[in-house]
């Protein structure tokens, strides 16, 4: 009996070489259009689908696999004297091998001039059914969805005739994981286009970068997974330049980072530890930005992640230096900082392209796995409407000062709730988040910042439901306070601050953080 494979791929990486050799093991090769134009380039005999069908290929292609010449040879049950009997009666091949990968829908949507109808023409039909068909027939049948496995295969045959029921096992598995991930694909790229916000089924594609060498904690397992679709100033679109490879923890901090970099076209600087900020600052550029980070909690800043959005000079590196750091992220290093920063070979050193430009997240969707469910939101992509600000009290923020209280506010949307900022010239000094009170919050960020907190501005996440917090306000000097307001109480903090000369801005925008 003729053993057929049948082979027809948009990715033609190591198709050549793997026909090649399937020839030299007694197979005879079936393939369509481009693949076929391929192998018959490089002198490798193939038959064309039509001609084994005897029908042709029609509907500019779209009509092609889909026959029982094609359908029956893959999903006859071969050990079923039934199905074996039918498919002689038919005249139909059996197909003993699939190769299969997909017209490219992912790479067709990322361009930027991708119509509509483009988009919808990259639907493969044919793929999937071939792919879906012969998994599920993996008793008989190879399925290859990815030329990583063409030599494995080829080395199976070579040494025991045929390829394993356990290798076949494990095709299958990655087959279906191919197509459905290629459907999740399509049907987020339809809701997306059709402005369904949260669809009745919600299938989320994503592809392993890496497994990693441990979770939160050593004792469990854990894996790096990107979305398919690459996103702008994200940890998926890095090029590590140095250092060892990145932690479970490490890009969840990372995360963290980038997403309260985002807040600034200013030139900005941010440091996290453990998923918090611990010093935020603007300044005239990366060195002079860092530098004021570092002064605002020189002790948290230890072992922790620090992020620009500006190019890293070798005064900066040689700064970064000085202390143990995880990681380093910029937009770009220059020649001598980087040969600086590499001095510490441990050092994380990630190159993220673009993080100068902020990346409008209004059509983002978070999401959040609980156990036996996933909770999933718009992303808190505003601040607060400026049109809609209100000087609540008898003395109004100075110019300079409302600047500050809208660059604490940035600050404190990215602190864990309860969340408090203390600020002055453009840097955090006082950061305290993660609390199960408001109270408690505030008086750890103004114990940080300390006698810096005299003259400065405080920024809330979430309305003060007592005045208790404007009183430890007082007393550390505080000049303005910016909380979006909303409690029953709002008039007491409001007066309190009228009774000191110390304004308040109500914004009407919480930003909780859990």
């Amino acid at each position: 009996m003729k053993k057929y494979a049948l082979l027809s791929v948009s990715n033609k990486t190591g198709i050549v070489e793997f026909a090649s050799e399937l020839v030299k093991l007694g197979y005879s090769i079936l393939s369509t259009g481009g693949t076929a134009k391929t192998l018959i380039e490089n002198k490798i005999s193939c038959q064309e689908v039509s001609d084994l069908t005897g029908f042709p290929e029609c509907l500019d292609g779209r009509v092609k696999t889909l026959h029982p010449k094609i359908h029956g040879g893959i999903l006859a049950l071969r050990d079923n004297p039934s199905h074996m009997e039918q498919i002689r009666n038919l005249g139909i091949d059996i197909i003993d091998i699939v190769a299969v990968n997909l017209y490219p829908f992912r790479q067709t949507i990322l361009k930027e001039d991708c119509s509509f109808d483009l988009a919808v023409e990259n639907i493969d039909i044919g793929g999937p059914s071939m792919i879906r068909a012969a998994a599920k027939n993996y008793g008989g049948v190879a399925v290859l969805v990815e030329h990583s496995d063409y030599d494995g295969v080829i080395a199976e045959i070579k040494s025991k005739g045929e390829v394993s029921l356990k290798t076949k096992k494990e095709l299958m598995a990655k087959a279906f994981r191919h197509t459905a991930n290629y459907d999740s694909l399509i049907a987020n790229y339809l809701a997306t286009a059709t402005y369904e916000v949260f669809p009745s089924d919600l299938s989320i594609p994503f592809s392993l970068v890496t497994e990693l060498r441990y979770g939160e904690n050593p004792h469990q397992k854990a894996a790096f997974y990107q979305d398919l679709i690459p996103r702008k100033n994200s940890l998926s679109t890095a090029l590590q330049l140095n250092g060892k490879e990145l932690s479970y923890n490490n890009i969840g901090d990372a995360a963290a980072a980038l997403e309260l970099l985002n807040e600034f076209n200013e030139c900005a600087c941010v440091a996290v530890k453990h998923a918090s900020p611990c010093g935020v600052t603007m300044g005239k550029n990366s060195l002079e930005a860092y530098i004021s980070v570092y002064n605002a909690d020189p002790v948290s800043i230890f072992g922790g992640i620090v992020v620009f959005n500006r190019e890293v000079c070798e005064k900066t590196a040689s700064k970064l230096n000085e202390i143990f750091l995880e990681i380093v992220i910029a937009p770009s290093y220059n020649k001598v900082a980087l040969e600086i920063l590499k001095q510490k070979p441990n050092l994380r050193v990630l190159l993220i392209k673009g993080l100068e430009n902020q990346v409008e997240f209004s059509k983002v969707l978070e999401k959040k796995y609980v156990y036996g469910g996933l909770l999933v939101q718009e992303k808190d992509a505003s601040l607060y409407n400026e049109n809609e600000l209100k000087f609540v009290t008898e003395v109004k923020p100075t110019k300079e000062q409302l600047e500050q209280l809208k660059f604490a506010y940035k600050v404190v949307k990215h602190t864990k709730s309860n969340a408090i900022v203390v600020a002055r010239e453009g840097s955090a000094i006082g950061i305290a988040g993660g609390q199960t009170n408001r109270i408690w919050a505030c008086k750890q960020a103004l114990e940080r910042a300390d006698d810096r907190a005299n003259g400065a501005v405080l920024a809330s996440d979430a309305f003060f439901p007592f005045n208790d917090c404007v009183e430890v306000a007082v007393q550390a000097g505080i000049k303005a306070i910016i909380q979006p307001g909303g409690s029953i109480k709002d008039q007491d903090s409001i007066d309190l601050c009228n009774k000191h000369a110390i304004a308040m801005v109500l914004c009407g925008e919480r930003h909780f953080k859990h």
